[in-house]
């Protein structure tokens, strides 16, 4: 069993603040009453413990108490990305099947109509019925299911336990350390791995967190420059923009000021570099949805020693290479440890995670000598545009569902802003002009995913069983 975290963390340090956002600040007391009078209206709606309910909203503080009330409740979370298309919503909420859907109120229109559905200020106004707040928790119980885009091109369900995610931010923190008034820079989605788990991180360290709604490339520089934070999770491209404001400024980062934890897909030397000079300590990582956050972290002392590298396992966590006896050999990454997802919901409920005991990652890497991770390529096909995965899969199912489309591939190119964007390359049935496709995707596709180029080609790259080829598709001229 666990304590109830809001609870026990309002115990210990009531007077510490757990939360700021502009000018406004809540302190861990504050957020721990805040959370358990949105339970209560929660038990008036008639939602009950160990029922799902799925979450619409941009990383606001009203978000992170529905999240905790929500924890108080005992339901379990579904959390949305705003940045999908209606249809791609509306999949995860019925692959999901939620009994209710929460959502802020600007963010209705994303939604199609549902009698599900409750605003936020809706929820506000449902009266208080009086409901004991449960003390403890079960480890095995399901927190959160974040969707991941899979290679079938129907996104899993993934779901995150209370001992995932414990596990996962004891791990981070028996890596990174925590001093006096740590505060983390949310600059990250919430409703992503990534965000979460410096909510999660929050309640067991008693840490401050910075929210922001959206990155401010300013305001989070002037934070790093001025020691206001200690901490953040970023992107390439998030660290890129970061690392130019401070050279624009000519300035660096304030000594208190310890530690950036850069995932999504490897970070290039130039910015290591950089960072270097402007006293920024980068930590890279590698980590997925279906292990609660990071998995292996480089030490940022290591980080020209084993250029490359996503580090070692965090501590409780084990990676080894399928079928490699040998430092060097490449094959596909497998993860072990307390923080792998227990399985999945809807569509691939009955999908087990791992086989025997070992989650089977799709990404190639192998370990040196010394035991460092070099991760060569992620799910082989997978596109990271901007720290969010891509799956070319999905993007050619929409594709072929469009009637003068023959044949699609999809493959991701370098792009110097967002690191990777995806490409199509199409076989018409009959003639139809770039746009008018472009137009199709936009409506059933995120803006991420919608190709930036489409090349219409006589026939795509096929190996001998008539599979795609789709490494090939970049040679196409």
């Amino acid at each position: 069993m666990h304590p109830n975290w809001i609870m026990q963390r309002a115990s210990l340090t009531p007077e510490r603040i757990g939360l700021s956002f502009g000018t406004q600040q809540w302190t861990f007391q504050q957020l721990h009453e805040e959370a358990s009078s949105i339970a209560q209206k929660i038990n008036t709606l008639g939602l009950r413990r160990g029922e799902r309910v799925a979450l619409l909203a941009p990383s606001i503080p009203e978000l992170i108490m529905v999240i905790y009330g929500c924890m108080h409740a005992r339901l379990e979370m579904v959390m949305l990305n705003g940045r999908l298309s209606e249809q791609e919503l509306a999949y995860q909420v019925e692959d999901a099947d939620v009994k209710a859907i929460f959502v802020q109120d600007q963010e209705l229109h994303k939604l199609q109509p549902d009698d599900r559905i409750i605003p936020f200020s809706k929820l506000q106004q449902v009266e208080v019925a009086n409901v004991e707040i449960e003390q403890e928790w079960d480890e095995q119980d399901t927190i959160t299911i974040m969707y991941t885009s899979g290679t079938t091109g129907f996104p899993k369900g993934v779901r995150q336990t209370v001992g995932n995610h414990s596990a996962s931010a004891i791990s981070s923190v028996l890596n990174l350390g925590l001093v006096e008034r740590d505060t983390w820079l949310c600059i990250v989605p919430i409703f992503h791995i990534s965000g979460f788990s410096i909510l999660v991180r929050s309640l067991l360290y008693g840490m401050t967190i910075r929210l922001y709604e959206k990155f401010d490339v300013v305001s989070c520089a002037a934070e790093i420059i001025d020691g206001t934070v200690t901490k953040m999770s970023v992107v390439a491209v998030m660290l890129e923009h970061i690392l130019s404001e401070l050279e624009r400024l000519q300035q660096k980062a304030h000594p208190n000021f310890n530690a950036i934890l850069a995932g999504g897909g490897p970070i290039p030397v130039d910015y290591l570099q950089r960072a270097a000079k402007l006293h920024l300590p980068v930590s890279q990582t590698y980590g997925m949805t279906e292990t609660s956050s990071q998995t292996a972290t480089l030490a940022n002392e290591d980080a020209f020693k084993k250029i490359g590298s996503s580090g070692k396992p965090l501590f409780f966590n084990r990676i080894k290479i399928n079928k490699a006896n040998e430092a060097d050999r490449e094959g596909e990454i497998l993860v072990r440890g307390p923080h792998v997802t227990p399985g999945y919901i809807g569509r691939f409920k009955n999908k087990p995670s791992t086989e025997n005991g070992w989650l089977h990652t799709g990404d190639i890497g192998y370990l040196d000598e010394d035991g460092y991770l070099y991760v060569v390529d992620r799910r082989s096909d997978l596109i990271i545009s901007g720290g969010e995965n891509v799956y070319p899969a999905e993007i050619e199912n929409v594709l072929l569902a469009h009637p003068a489309v023959k044949e699609a591939g999809v493959c991701g190119i370098a792009d110097e802003k967002w690191g990777q964007v995806p490409v199509a390359y199409i076989v018409l049935k009959e003639n139809v002009d770039k746009e008018c496709i472009l137009d199709f995707c936009k409506t059933k596709l995120a803006n991420y995913k919608i190709p930036k180029e489409i090349v219409f080609v006589a026939q795509l790259p096929r190996n001998g069983s008539n599979k795609l080829m789709r490494r090939k598709l970049k040679e196409i001229k």
